[in-house]
């Protein structure tokens, strides 16, 4: 059982920045692929970001949706069983609730394959 809590959500105006981590509990973070979801008013929930889990690649293999590519950044500490994404260059069209999830000796990009998921953390951007 891994449970996964974040945080770093607020309110930034168009162009700026914002880091959310995600702070899971349990001894095997490293085993687990990392990912980013976010879900707007009215939408489904849609793939951000994603980190493959240690054993794959020593630093973790990233992948980007094409709407945050180059501006958002996904990374892991695992000393610290935390996950981050750096939001930078926001957009009104980045505002949502954002979701990490946990996949277990995988890497994917699809919602379906994740077997854990955080709380939620609202992300608002202004214009």
């Amino acid at each position: 059982q891994v449970q996964l809590v974040e945080s770093g959500g607020g309110l930034a105006q168009a162009g700026g920045s914002l880091r959310l981590s995600c702070a899971a509990s349990g001894r095997t973070f490293s085993s687990y692929s990392m990912g980013w979801f976010r879900q707007a008013p009215g939408k489904g929930r849609e793939f951000v970001a994603a980190i493959s889990w240690s054993g794959d690649s020593p630093y973790g293999r990233t992948y980007y949706a094409d709407s945050v590519k180059g501006r958002f950044t996904i990374s892991r500490d695992n000393a610290k069983n935390t996950v981050y994404l750096q939001m930078n260059s926001l957009k009104p069209d980045d505002t949502a609730v954002y979701y990490c999830a946990a996949d277990h000796l995988s890497f994917t990009t699809t919602s379906a394959g994740y077997d854990y998921w955080g709380q939620g953390t609202q992300v608002t951007v202004s214009s």
